[in-house]
């Protein structure tokens, strides 16, 4: 074999030597006497957690079946043992060549156009991917340095028995939810699969990321499911969303999921469903955080503290209510952080704050929100009592136009595309 050129930019330190998998797959082999057998047809690695990839051998072409050698690739002899792929084993050229990635951190799908072996002292490890197309316009793309370091993808191959040796390293999580949304918005039917199946090893990620999902998308998704695995989603999902989840459901559905709900997820659900869904009461959600007036300034703060699995925009205002459950005022975070730890409550709020009825729609909504510079509106029905909170996330995504899911968002200044 000819020497290598030197290591690319994601070899191991002290790599002296790269291999571009696309070459290496050209090249013929030679039984252990140097007659010639047939051509290289893989390169098999094992999964190492979340260290590179090891190359553990290499499939070759002979005769018309496959056969396995665990070789160095400074030498191009095997032995003719009929090659098995077992569980953590990924072939190169079938699993992740010409298939879609996750590129982590630019939160998109690519094509894998080439891959990076490199020497790690006595062994060979898979380094590096280059993206680029192969062909542009009809010509070759040009041969200029082009990869990034397998660190920064996810694979997606569809064999179960590597899948379960990645779960526990799944670079997806360090995705935000809307990001995994956005993802399985543009996947394919074999590619959702598998991104949901990392998803689904974490509970609160997976109801995240279907709060976050294209409506049609989510009710397809959830419609593939039992009963209580729907259930099991929605029971973490926000009340208002895992309300509008069960709306989408045929009519035949929707009870018997209701049913596995716990109590108290079930109660709030069907609460909002007895509002109509463009209305500001079908649009609240009623996970908020309600004290009485004369609650110390500081104990409404170390409330806030004490109630991480609320929504964090719901956060930003405490809202203060009679024994009846009467709106008396609002305060917003802002001003409890600078106010007296031992001022009351009523004291530091707002006595005649903005707010709307469940009945209003969501212009009226939008309307007073902007007018008034909110970031919460609290819903009451007709005796005062408070029902629920309107986050402006909510408002925006009601006010956007129905395609919005479908825009590449803007990267960041500090990012750019790639």
């Amino acid at each position: 074999m000819t020497t290598p050129p030197p290591a690319g930019p994601g070899a191991p330190p002290g790599s002296q030597a790269m291999l571009r998998l696309s070459r290496l797959l050209k090249r013929p082999v030679t039984d252990r006497g140097g007659g010639s057998l047939g051509r290289l047809a893989d390169v098999i690695v094992r999964l190492r957690g979340s260290d590179y990839p090891l190359v553990t051998g290499l499939v070759a072409a002979v005769g018309g079946r496959e056969i396995f050698d665990p070789i160095r690739l400074s030498s191009a002899r095997l032995s003719l043992r009929h090659f098995e792929r077992r569980d953590g084993e990924v072939l190169l050229r079938a699993d992740v060549l010409g298939h879609r990635l996750i590129d982590v951190p630019n939160a998109r799908l690519v094509r894998a156009a080439d891959l990076e072996l490199a020497r790690d002292r006595a062994d060979w490890v898979l380094t590096g991917v280059d993206t680029r197309p192969r062909r542009m316009f009809g010509l070759r793309a040009p041969e200029s340095p082009g990869y990034r370091d397998w660190s920064d993808f996810e694979w997606l191959i569809g064999h179960q028995g590597s899948a379960r040796l990645r779960g526990p390293f799944a670079r997806i999580r360090r995705l935000k939810p809307a990001q995994i949304a956005d993802l399985l918005e543009s996947a394919s039917a074999e590619e959702e699969s598998e991104i949901l199946g990392r998803v689904h090893a974490d509970p609160e990620l997976e109801a995240d990321v279907f709060e976050e999902l294209d409506e049609d998308l989510a009710t397809r998704l959830l419609g593939a499911r039992t009963d209580a695995e729907i259930a099991a989603v929605l029971a973490r999902m926000r009340a208002d969303d895992a309300a509008d989840a069960i709306a989408e459901l045929p009519q035949r559905r929707r009870q018997p999921v209701l049913d596995l709900l716990p109590a108290g997820p079930r109660q709030k659900v069907l609460t909002l469903m007895g509002f109509p869904s463009g209305s500001a009461g079908g649009l609240m959600g009623v996970d908020f955080i309600a004290l009485p007036g004369l609650t110390r300034a500081g104990d409404a703060l170390a409330r806030v503290r004490e109630s991480p699995l609320l929504q964090p925009e719901a956060l930003t205002s405490v809202h203060v209510v009679d024994a009846d459950g009467g709106l008396q005022g609002v305060a917003r975070l802002v001003t409890l952080v600078q106010s007296d730890p031992d001022a009351a409550l009523i004291d530091v709020s707002d006595a005649d704050p903005v707010r709307i009825g469940a009945d209003a729609d969501i212009t009226d909504v939008a309307v007073l929100m902007t007018d008034y510079n909110l970031i919460t509106i609290p819903v009451v029905d007709d005796a005062g009592r408070l029902l629920g909170v309107i986050t402006v996330d909510d408002v925006l995504e009601i006010a956007l136009p129905p395609d919005w899911r479908r825009r590449e968002a803007a990267h960041p200044p500090d990012t750019g595309p790639s």
